[in-house]
Formats: C-alpha cells, sequence, structure tokens
C-alpha cells in the first residue's frame, strides 16, 4: 500500500508535476481565440490538438519517474492492458474540455488521479486559466487552492437546487418531477463534479459513456469533501478495469444523493 498525505514530498511532486503541465497547456491557450495549436480528429471526430499530446508526454515522463511500478491510463495515450496487473495505476486526461480550450473558453482542466486498487487515493483537478486548483488524498479532506472545500448542506431537493446536467438530460428530470436550477454548462467533466465539491453546485451529472480519465480525480475530491459519486443504482464506480466507459453518473452531497438519484432513475424510465 503506499503511502502518501497532504504535504508530504511525494504529494508536493504529484502537484509540482501537475502544475508543470498547466504552463505547458496555458502556452497554447488563447483567451476568446482560437488555440494556435495544431488540431486533428480522432475516430468518431472528437477534436485533439497538439497540446493535448504535449501535455500526456509530459505527465507520462514526469509522473512515471516519481512512481515506476505503476501503470498508465490516459485518454491520449493508446490503451497498453499491462496496466490490469498493476496495483497503482496514474489515470489522466491531459485536457479535459478540449473543445473549450480550443476555442478559447477557460473551463478546462488537467486531471491527474492515482487508483490503487481501483479506486482513487490521490486525485487534483487543475484548471490553469481559471486559477483553480482542486486537490485530495484519501482521508485527508478535499482542497481548493489550498483552502478545505465542502459540499452544499443542502438537506432536500427544491426549485433553487443549483444544478449541472446535458440539456437532454435536464428535460428529462423535469418530465421525472424533479424541480431545480439549471446551471450554465461546464464543458469539462471533472470541474462539473469539483463544483460540486466545492458547493458550487448542488449536484451534478455526467451522461453515459464518461470515462476512467474523465471522472477519477474528482471522484476522489468529491468524497472527500462530502459527497458521493455514483452510478444511476447508487453504486460506487470501480476504475482500472477492461472497460473504462461508465454509464449515467450522479454527483451530490451524500445527504441528498439517494433523493437525486431517484429521480435519475424515474427519468431513464421515460420513454425515449
Amino acid at each position: 500500500m503506499l503511502s502518501l498525505s497532504l504535504g508530504d514530498d511525494l504529494y508536493n511532486s504529484f502537484v509540482e508535476a501537475t502544475l508543470g503541465a498547466g504552463e505547458l497547456a496555458l502556452s497554447f491557450f488563447r483567451p476568446g481565440e482560437m488555440t494556435p495549436a495544431t488540431i486533428s480528429h480522432k475516430p468518431g471526430g472528437s477534436p485533439v490538438t497538439e497540446a493535448d499530446y504535449q501535455v500526456d508526454d509530459y505527465l507520462k515522463r514526469h509522473l512515471l519517474a516519481l512512481l515506476p511500478q505503476a501503470g498508465w491510463l490516459s485518454e491520449e495515450t493508446e490503451d497498453d492492458r499491462t496496466r490490469l496487473t498493476k496495483n497503482l495505476v496514474f489515470v489522466v486526461d491531459p485536457i479535459d474540455g478540449t473543445r473549450g480550450f480550443m476555442t478559447g473558453k477557460a473551463a478546462w482542466a488537467i486531471a491527474v488521479a492515482l487508483v490503487e486498487n481501483g479506486r482513487p487515493s490521490f486525485g487534483i483537478v487543475h484548471a490553469p486559466a481559471l486559477q483553480k486548483t482542486y486537490v485530495a488524498v484519501k482521508g485527508e479532506g478535499a482542497r481548493l487552492n489550498d483552502r478545505p472545500i465542502a459540499v452544499s448542506r443542502l438537506d432536500t431537493v427544491r426549485t433553487d437546487t443549483r444544478v449541472a446536467a446535458p440539456a437532454f438530460l435536464a428535460d428529462r428530470l423535469l418530465q421525472s418531477g424533479l424541480r431545480f436550477d439549471l446551471q450554465p454548462k461546464i464543458p469539462s467533466l471533472a470541474l462539473r463534479i469539483a463544483a460540486v465539491a466545492s458547493g458550487a453546485l448542488d449536484a451534478g451529472f455526467a451522461s453515459e459513456n464518461s470515462h476512467d480519465w474523465d471522472i477519477a480525480a474528482a471522484d476522489l475530491i468529491l468524497q472527500e469533501a462530502g459527497g458521493r459519486l455514483a452510478t444511476i443504482d447508487g453504486g460506487s464506480i470501480r476504475y482500472n478495469q477492461h472497460d473504462t466507459r461508465h454509464g449515467l453518473l450522479i454527483a451530490a452531497p451524500v445527504q441528498i444523493h439517494a433523493e437525486i438519484n431517484a429521480a435519475a432513475r424515474r427519468a431513464s424510465d421515460l420513454p425515449r
């Protein structure tokens, strides 16, 4: 079992590597303008930039130098299934919110998690253009810019409950009877979940087909802030499995998670 604590040398080195990756990403970012980075498209049509690949390479070199026994799972690296034999695996999204990054929108992030036996033990979601860095170590709480954070204290869902969800899902939740205040879209899923952790949102949803790298770091940050990221049936998420994709996920404070989950189940049962 890896020994890791807030403020120890290994923790500081993980954070330093992620901040360094943020500086590299910022060199390709132009607020309100298109990035100068070369843009290409993956199979399926999703965009990827030169910056995604450079940040991925930077993090892989720096993080594996710190923990060479760990496996590696990243959105921008071809999957090496030897990770399945590892107890420790870095799970990385070099730039979460690439479309926004490309067009000069600030809500993108670098997400790094260290997964140990299927669950994250360290997580950082670094949004350099927003000057926000969320970080957590298992059992030691969550922080935003070095200050402790906690989820909303809301004890039931009301019409002013701040919720972030894809538009089609928000419509179905309303049809199911849930009433809430739909917030503007946050392109980065990691930042959406982290906003729930900090109390800036009361709940957030991830539509089907998110991947480990989108959510692992933010999952731990939310957990350590007093919330849960769970499947529609309330189950916890396991990482570093054969299939890295996930179904509909709900992020909310522990005390209202069951209520939100019940609404999501009703919405999923509506005719399509």
